[in-house]
């Protein structure tokens, strides 16, 4: 898969709630209340002209208006803007996130510390996702195609008999924070068969989600995997075959703490 230059507009939340200067800061503090949002970006004409913080309310002295509280001295990106650069910028100013504007001057979005995350994690991903597709390629002598893309959670055959509830309950945090790396899913005629990703996609599931993100690897013909041929002698057809393992530990996590415990005794 050709690698692609990460940019600050793939990866900033959009449709940003924002505030004018003469929006009182009782208004704000009811909708930081209802939202949990600390700041908001505060906006005139269009153009990005300041920020509102929960600090600015607590530290500074009592003001009516956003006007007379918020920070004039901003730290914004362009939606164009390299994600690495973003965050080297962020990482020296010390900052968690920043509002992001087009070349007009008008704020298209925010870009957060939590966005860094996820775009490590899913520009990570593809090094697998292209081992994988590359395998099948030689294997069955085709030429695949890969896209990403959201996938209908019942769709989705699952191939693995067990999930852990430790490691279930941190891809069921990392899906609400939206820090979830996408799932490999591998499309052979209508069938769409999991590779990689069975907790998260269990905690999708658990949490209602319609789709979950996947890279999916589309054979373009109706190959009999390997993967399904074991699936079916272990009775794995949806996910209700899947058991949850809640009296023991992901395996990696049991040995970390085995090796914490040694060193403690040593």
């Amino acid at each position: 898969m050709a690698k692609s230059k990460s940019l600050v507009k793939d990866y900033m939340t959009k449709n940003v709630v924002t505030v004018s200067p003469q929006t009182t800061t009782e208004e704000v503090i009811k909708l930081m209340k209802e939202s949990d949002h600390n700041s908001y970006p505060v906006v005139e004409n269009n153009k990005l002209v300041g920020m509102v913080t929960s600090f600015d309310i607590v530290v500074k002295d009592w003001a009516d208006h956003v006007s007379e509280i918020m920070s004039t001295k901003l730290v914004v990106a362009n939606e164009n803007l390299s994600i690495n650069h973003a965050s080297r910028v962020m990482f020296r100013r010390g900052i968690s996130r920043m509002p992001v504007i087009n070349e007009n001057g008008e704020i298209v979005g925010i870009i957060t510390n939590t966005d860094m995350v996820r775009s490590h994690i899913e520009r990570s991903t593809p090094n697998k996702v292209d081992y994988f597709k590359s395998t099948m390629d030689q294997l069955y002598g085709i030429k695949s195609t890969l896209k990403h893309m959201q996938v209908d959670t019942d769709k989705i055959r699952p191939t693995q008999d067990r999930v852990y509830a430790d490691e279930l309950e941190g891809r069921t945090y990392e899906l609400k924070m939206g820090l979830a790396e996408p799932a490999i899913v591998v499309k052979t005629g209508d069938r769409w068969i999991l590779v990689d990703g069975h907790h998260r996609t269990v905690a999708a599931k658990q949490l209602g989600c319609k789709t979950i993100d996947a890279y999916v690897i589309d054979l373009g013909k109706d190959i009999r995997l390997g993967l399904e041929k074991t699936a079916d002698k272990a009775g794995i057809k949806t996910f209700n075959d899947i058991e949850i393992i809640d009296d023991d530990k992901h395996p990696l996590i049991a040995i970390t703490e085995s090796i914490q415990d040694n060193e403690k005794s040593d």
